[in-house]
């Protein structure tokens, strides 16, 4: 759902290989994992517990967007409620850009003693990120207003455009590599006792035509939700800001510093989030 990419001491081997074929391959790479009773099952649960916080947070995201931010458990009185929910917006994208960027990028790293600590860097890095997301969506605090909720053919239609926006999201996940992304990547590293392959800058699927698709899924599932309240609002223009303003300013730049001239020839034919003009695939 989010930027999930390594931390920057993590430098990739130059791999063309599809998303997919190396899903596939570190997924069935499990069954053939070297002996070892403590590490495999400390792999195991750390995946466990990692793709159960994943799911929750992606599932009440979902959900409370779809509701327009009316489901959130915050019960703080007003006004203390809109700063309570102002922090939990800031967090998101501060502390997200910062795990990314700098000697931040260094912590999940160091969660656990090496061997396992860098090893398990990007699946640290997926727990905290949808802790994060699951404090902002759970923990708000609604306002109790609503200006428009779909009905009938218009609740229909907004289903349909929001559940393509999670579905582009979804796809977009897939081509930048879904076993970083969902913090597989890890722990099926740590059980097979193998230095993890972070995937190679993503140029597959969507990424052949737009350089963010990420951020731009995520940022469309802000705007097709059915209901629409001051909430909604609020949390739709901060985090598009964000998805519009910190690519080109943090990742882009942490791209370009690992693959010199093969990210600007790639920015150079592709658009930031929409396909540049006379782009035919």
């Amino acid at each position: 759902m989010t930027d999930t990419s390594r931390p920057p001491e993590h430098l990739p081997e130059h791999r063309t290989e599809h998303p997919i074929a190396r899903l596939i391959k570190l997924v069935l790479g499990n069954f053939d994992a070297p002996a070892g009773a403590g590490r495999i099952a400390f792999a195991l649960v750390y995946g466990l517990v990692c793709h159960l916080i994943f799911a929750v947070a992606v599932i009440w995201m979902f959900w409370t967007l779809y509701n327009g931010m009316t489901t959130g458990l915050g019960t703080l009185p007003w006004p203390w409620a809109g700063l309570a929910n102002l922090l939990l917006l800031a967090q998101f994208p501060v502390l997200h850009s910062l795990l990314l960027n700098g000697p931040g990028a260094k912590l999940p790293a160091r969660l656990f003693p090496e061997p396992y600590g860098s090893v398990l860097a990007s699946t640290s890095y997926t727990i905290f990120a949808s802790l994060q997301l699951l404090a902002l969506f759970a923990l708000w605090t609604p306002s109790g207003i609503v200006w428009w909720q779909a009905e009938g053919w218009a609740l229909w239609a907004m289903t349909a455009l929001n559940l393509a926006a999670w579905g582009f999201l979804m796809k977009s996940n897939l081509d930048a590599g879904a076993e970083l992304q969902s913090g597989a990547l890890g722990w099926m590293s740590l059980l097979q006792k193998i230095r993890p392959r972070y995937p190679d800058m993503p140029t597959h699927g969507i990424f052949r035509h737009i350089r963010q698709p990420i951020y731009l899924g995520f940022a469309l599932t802000l705007w097709t939700v059915p209901t629409w309240t001051p909430d909604q609002l609020a949390l739709a223009l901060g985090l598009t800001a964000y998805c519009v303003l910190a690519p080109r300013k943090l990742k882009e730049k942490r791209y370009a510093k690992r693959h010199g001239a093969r990210f600007t020839e790639w920015r150079d034919r592709t658009g930031y989030m929409f396909p540049k003009r006379g782009d035919d695939g």
